[in-house]
């Protein structure tokens, strides 16, 4: 399994740079965004696996680990530049740990919040990619 990274186009100012999400910097067209901030040292999020829904997600701020799961093979990549972002595509299992201080994970979406599109089990999870 590999990871998709995806470094934003980005513009360099003397008062600050700024990374750009536009047009088709993604393969998907962004239907929700939401961001996970004051994060508990020691704390994970995510735990679940997308049907349909794709997501990338972004360090807007200090760094954190996201480990991806296929079912058969684990690869963790360190979240830490706010201008490179993590692709995760459809049937990938996905936990999130390791926050810094501060950290901010921006998370753009593929689709609406459905329930429906979930597994939030592992055990189901691993039936549902035949393991």
């Amino acid at each position: 399994m590999n990871p998709i990274l995806i470094t934003l186009p980005k513009a360099e100012d003397p008062f600050g740079n700024y990374a750009i999400i536009e047009g088709d910097t993604l393969p998907f067209a962004v239907k929700r965004v939401y961001y996970l901030y004051d994060i508990p040292s020691g704390a994970e999020r995510g735990g679940h696996s997308h049907i349909e829904q794709q997501e990338f997600l972004v360090a807007v701020a200090g760094s954190f680990d996201v480990i991806l799961d296929n079912g058969s093979e684990k690869v963790s990549v360190t979240l830490n530049k706010p201008d490179k972002g993590l692709l995760i595509g459809t049937g990938t299992w996905r936990e999130l740990n390791n926050f810094s201080a501060g950290a901010v994970c921006l998370v753009m979406n593929s689709g609406l919040f459905d329930e429906a599109d979930y597994i939030r089990e592992y055990e189901d999870y691993l039936k549902s990619v035949g393991e």
